[in-house]
């Protein structure tokens, strides 16, 4: 009898113990992810309000500028889990440096804890969300993109002044958006996809990082000498923004 009492005990002990390794103690829970957007210049040099108007950056075409304002357009980020489901969060976020309090996302719907693949958003708007005066919040924001030039919204304003080839001052007005050409638009957008493997275990922060030198050399060298300004109509140059924008996102750290 005592032998058969200890091997219902044995047996007790292991199932409880199967019970845990299928998962008792990971039993997927909400968590809140939000998204930091952090901006750099050659993924080094931080660059925020305080260094408007002084730092002064150097591009692959030997142009040296200064950034006095900076906005973007971020949309449709998803997260895709291991076993193939996605979430998806509704909101867009136009970053704008003067106003910290968009450098941050925190996203209505929650994720759950679990191992993840990959992290996926849009710069800008796709087609089906590029609609003219959709979005309140934009409009306030005089974030439209004109309607000769295809409607929509903006995707990035980024403005300065650089040191000509003859010394002087000028501006730049480093504008993107939908792309025209002769009445016909295109789509402009850019569509990011990192794959990666990482973990939520807790609520978690993710940082979307912009090196924005990037915008000026890969795999087009831009010289401002040459276009600066003018450049929402100009079709080429939008196009070339395109090219060269594939290079300016990645996924920075994720605390938890």
């Amino acid at each position: 009898m005592k032998k058969i009492a200890f091997l219902l005990i044995l047996a007790f002990v292991a199932f409880g113990c199967n019970n845990d390794d299928d998962g008792g103690n990971n039993t997927p829970t909400n968590a809140d992810v939000s998204f930091k957007f952090t901006q750099t210049w050659a993924d080094s040099t931080d660059v925020t309000p305080l260094n408007f108007n002084t730092n002064l950056y150097i591009n692959d075409a030997r142009n040296l500028a200064h950034i006095t304002r900076l906005r973007y357009l971020i949309s449709r980020i998803e997260l895709h889990k291991s076993d193939g489901t996605t979430v998806a969060f509704d909101e867009y976020q136009l970053v704008d440096l003067a106003d910290a309090t968009t450098l941050t996302l925190n996203p209505a719907l929650t994720a759950t804890t679990g191992d993840y693949t990959g992290i996926s958003f849009i710069y800008g708007f796709n087609e089906e969300d590029n609609i003219s005066g959709a979005y309140e919040d934009l409009n306030i924001a005089d974030w439209g993109w004109p309607e000769m030039i295809g409607g929509g919204y903006h995707f990035m304003q980024m403005d300065g002044t650089f040191i000509d080839e003859n010394g002087e001052t000028q501006p730049y007005n480093f504008h993107n958006g939908t792309a025209a050409n002769n009445g016909v638009f295109e789509a402009n957008h850019i569509e990011f996809n990192f794959d990666m493997n990482f973990t939520i275990s807790n609520d978690a922060t993710i940082e979307i990082k912009m090196d924005i030198s990037e915008w000026y050399k890969n795999p087009l060298i831009w010289d401002l000498n040459d276009r600066s300004t003018g450049l929402m109509m100009n079709y080429l140059a939008q196009k070339d923004m395109n090219r060269n924008g594939q290079t300016v996102f990645s996924i920075g750290e994720i605390t938890q």
